[in-house]
């Protein structure tokens, strides 16, 4: 889950998310929100320049701002853009259905994607957007697509652990030599994501054993900077983050990663799983084809060169467009096979609330 303040009160409330999902998401949430409005009409027409789209965002706001600006001034189409958390808003469109004025949906994980799509949210996307994005980073039932992505990290304390100490898998870390050694932000959507990549390659009873070992072992922390800072100042030894979170702090200061590296396990296990953002039109907007040229513009050469550029520092997946150089390389991180049309958000809050995560 983001750390930025955003438009909708962002902050880390899982518990209530989870408690919602399980509860068949029994209580929306409030609106209101930021806007983010692009500038010039650029090369629309007078019909397109009329058009305001209502953008509910759970992805980092500069991030998108940015990014709907330029489409903004590429097609005259205004984006009025809501920010809060990805099951939150998930929950404010189940709850608001047909009379949600929401016509496009974007979150930092899938399986506020697929909540969504459970209840038939989303309307198809077009196929030159779908054309636009690899299949490893669009679900099967291509409802939506992904236009950034994360990767699964193990931070590690430099000082502490050498490389031979770390575990060659993340389901390793319930075993009892890390009791007490490593931290995770149980509570985050970006966590809860991870938990469903395990739930879906591994089954439910590897899962469950493996969540039981998790709340013997690890450190709950309040997201991922505070797992970070933990493994930094030696509190613990390492902690499960995603990959940017490290990267933006070496690119600022330091202050919160200077005694920590970056263990990528690879080998297709659990632990390198690549979480995709999620874009999607949702079936009941009232500018359907103005929403679909979001998606496309998203997941387009200048909105992915937008993402690529930016300090998010998060994995451009489209249109052939580089990550950003810093990063280590996609094709690098042996990530997992794992359908994001297959991550189950609900399954993965019980089985963490069985286990006394949540």
């Amino acid at each position: 889950m983001s750390e930025v303040g955003m438009g909708w009160s962002r902050g880390v409330r899982p518990v209530a998310a989870a408690a919602a999902l399980v509860a068949l998401f029994a209580a929306a949430c409030g609106g209101g929100g930021a806007e983010a409005e692009g500038g010039d009409a650029g090369k629309a027409s007078p019909e397109a320049s009329a058009k305001t789209l209502t953008l509910y965002n759970a992805q980092h706001e500069e991030l998108v701002k940015a990014m709907v600006d330029e489409f903004t001034k590429e097609t005259g189409i205004k984006v009025n853009m809501r920010s809060g958390d990805d099951f939150e808003i998930a929950n404010q469109i189940v709850q608001e259905g047909s009379a949600s004025p929401a016509d496009v949906f974007l979150t930092e994980n899938s399986p506020a994607m697929v909540l969504v799509d459970s209840k038939q949210g989303f309307a198809p996307v077009d196929a030159g957007t779908l054309g636009q994005v690899p299949s490893q980073y669009t679900p099967s039932d291509h409802h939506w697509v992904g236009f950034a992505a994360r990767a699964t990290v193990l931070a590690y304390n430099s000082k502490q652990l050498k490389a031979a100490d770390l575990p060659a898998s993340i389901m390793d870390l319930a075993k009892p030599q890390w009791k007490g050694k490593f931290g995770i932000a149980a509570s985050g959507a970006d966590f809860q994501a991870i938990v469903s990549a395990v739930l879906a390659l591994k089954g439910e009873t590897a899962t469950e054993a493996w969540l039981k070992g998790l709340k013997t072992n690890a450190k709950v922390y309040q997201g991922n900077t505070a797992v970070l800072k933990a493994v930094d100042t030696g509190e613990i030894s390492a902690g499960v983050i995603y990959h940017y979170y490290w990267y933006r702090d070496r690119a600022e200061s330091g202050a919160n990663s200077s005694n920590t590296e970056l263990h990528f396990f690879g080998h297709k296990d659990p632990g390198a799983f690549v979480s995709i953002s999620g874009a999607g039109v949702l079936k009941n907007g009232k500018h359907q084809a103005e929403a679909q040229e979001l998606i496309k513009f998203l997941t387009g050469k200048q909105g992915q060169q937008i993402l690529s550029d930016s300090d998010a520092l998060e994995y451009s997946v489209a249109s052939d467009v580089p990550a950003n150089k810093e990063l280590k390389p996609l094709k690098e991180l042996d990530a997992p096979a794992v359908d994001a049309a297959k991550l189950n958000g609900p399954k993965v809050v019980e089985l963490m609330q069985q286990a006394g995560l949540l």
